[in-house]
């Protein structure tokens, strides 16, 4: 088992997450057609989540689960193209371990932000 925080799924939260990822992606993507995947994750992963970035409120927990999901494979498929193209970074690896977190995935978080280039050593971190 890994240190990880436990957090109630908070779609809202994980929406703000969401935008900030997509502004960290969008500085290394820009004038680079070869991480283009990526920017077109990090806007579908923000298309999903701003609906209740904006409400401030989760959907009922059937829906709430289906966008938990759907978000969390979109976060591991970034990550995925991340770690292929070697511009993960601290910062970026922070914001995906607490995208996780939001999603109540605080444990695969804490593992998979390490592939987005968190640091191990990060003060951020839970211990």
């Amino acid at each position: 088992m890994v240190a990880h925080f436990h957090i109630p799924l908070n779609l809202p939260h994980a929406g703000t997450i969401a935008q900030r990822i997509q502004t960290l992606v969008s500085r290394e993507t820009k004038d680079n057609e070869q991480l283009q995947e990526m920017q077109k994750i990090s806007d579908k992963l923000m298309l999903l989540l701003l609906p209740y970035k904006r409400y401030g409120e989760n959907p009922p927990p059937q829906q709430a689960q289906k966008v938990r999901e759907e978000a969390a494979q979109l976060a591991r498929n970034l990550v995925d193209e991340i770690e292929c193209s070697d511009c993960g970074a601290d910062r970026l690896g922070q914001c995906i371990r607490n995208l996780f977190e939001c999603l109540e995935l605080g444990e695969e978080g804490a593992i998979i932000s390490l592939r987005a280039g968190e640091n191990p050593d990060s003060a951020q971190r839970p211990i």
